[in-house]
């Protein structure tokens, strides 16, 4: 390290200065990720999106956000998290600008997608930051804090922009999202501290972007990294995929709340969410740090959601609403795997483990969102009625999520099983 002091535990209102802002732009990320589940009629209307133009363009999000991933673990080690995210929030104002000016479908595309990338750094840096600032004891409970924030923003996206939208408009919506990433990012520019962003150790040679991404080559030589990677990126990518977009539809086309109602439903849904992340951060420390522990849990947690998703294709009326905080409850176990990945590998290449992470579930959560709308209009077009198709297209899904479930079970263990 330089010569310098060490920097100085976070504590008192300087706990609270980092921790605002880092938690400001996760519930920014959170509730962009979430907000077209209330908007998509309003932009079907307008710009007759079909189901798959609806999902594609959602979903460009996770793309651009699954695109940066690797990056964005080296510019993390190299600039440090205050740099990097607030940079980026930058990119995510313009995104929601652009967003708001489109036009077109490929507008609107190009918006989602710069909004993605732009806050792709929102969890990953505040982490970063985290472990600089807090002691290691803190750190399950600050990962904790973070999920609620980010829950909150869901929350917001539901009856408040509902509320919001005879005033604002769609349009509108993006134009305040847009001033709120500014004032983040600048917040965090100018309020966070920089001791941490220093040069590196005397006499340590200097690593350059490529060789910085060759230590990816050993995190996705993993076989551990695969098992646990592609199981919970395909079936928590789902479950996000219907949060953040589907869930709103098939509420009013499936269950027949529209309006108001159906803004209130997502409410509770999300707050239904958002206590089942808090009830997690008490019971997270009882699991146990075996793989064997985590790997029960996700099985019958992955069995859990194939079994409600397939309840939710068939369930009918309003009521059947409460499957889906059944539903949500039981993907949250995918939370657990995500730090527990990073810490299968050594410290110096925890970042890129975390990152590798993010870069195969927010790609599975791209094609997710995208592909449901597909095998909607899919099915619509072998001549099923609106309902029906929304109802096979989920039984597809649950299809797909048991199939993983039975390669995480036969998974060798020669290839990283245990």
């Amino acid at each position: 390290m330089s010569a310098r002091a060490a920097p100085r535990e976070a504590r008192g209102a300087l706990a609270l200065r980092i921790f605002g802002c880092f938690a400001a732009g996760y519930f920014m990320s959170y509730g962009l990720r979430s907000v077209n589940a209330v908007l998509a009629p309003e932009l079907s209307a307008e710009l007759g999106l079909s189901h798959a133009q609806l999902g594609a363009m959602t979903a460009a999000y996770f793309l651009a956000f699954a695109a940066m991933q690797v990056p964005l673990g080296v510019w993390l080690d190299r600039f440090g998290p205050r740099r990097v995210d607030a940079a980026l929030l930058g990119v995510a104002a313009a995104g929601c600008v652009v967003f708001a000016l489109a036009a077109s479908p490929a507008m609107l595309w190009v918006g989602r997608a710069l909004i993605g990338a732009g806050v792709s750094g929102a969890l990953m840096a505040s982490l970063t930051a985290y472990r600089q600032w807090f002691p290691a004891g803190r750190q399950t409970q600050l990962a904790a804090w973070m999920l609620m924030a980010g829950t909150v923003g869901v929350l917001v996206t539901t009856v408040p922009v509902h509320w919001a939208l005879p005033i604002l408009g769609w349009r509108g919506v993006f134009w305040l999202a847009a001033a709120l990433l500014a004032a983040i990012g600048v917040a965090m520019w100018a309020l966070l501290p920089r001791d941490h962003e220093r040069a590196r150790e005397p006499g340590a040679p200097a690593t350059s972007f490529v060789a910085a991404l060759g230590g990816y080559r050993e995190v996705f030589a993993s076989g551990y990294f695969w098992r646990m990677t592609m199981t919970a990126g395909v079936v928590q990518g789902g479950f996000v995929a219907m949060q953040s977009l589907w869930v709103g539809p098939w509420f009013g086309t499936v269950l027949g709340v529209q309006g108001a109602a159906r803004a209130d439903l997502l409410f509770a849904f999300n707050f239904g969410l958002m206590l089942c992340f808090f009830s997690l951060g008490w019971i997270a420390p009882r699991i146990g740090t075996e793989r064997a522990a985590l790997a029960r849990v996700v099985t019958r947690g992955t069995a859990a959601v194939v079994v409600l998703e397939l309840a939710i294709a068939w369930a009918h009326g309003p009521s059947a609403w409460w499957l889906w905080v059944a539903y949500a409850a039981a993907a949250t176990v995918y939370t657990l795997v995500q730090p527990r990945v990073g810490l299968a590998f050594p410290a110096h290449l925890a970042g890129r483990a975390l990152t590798g992470f993010n870069l195969v579930i927010f790609s599975w959560m791209f094609a997710s969102q995208w592909g449901f709308g597909v095998v909607i209009d899919a099915f619509r077009g072998r001549g099923l009625d609106e309902v029906a198709a929304f109802r096979a297209a989920m039984v597809a899904f649950a299809s797909l999520h048991a199939a993983c479930l039975l390669l995480f079970v036969a998974w060798p263990r020669r290839w990283g099983g245990r």
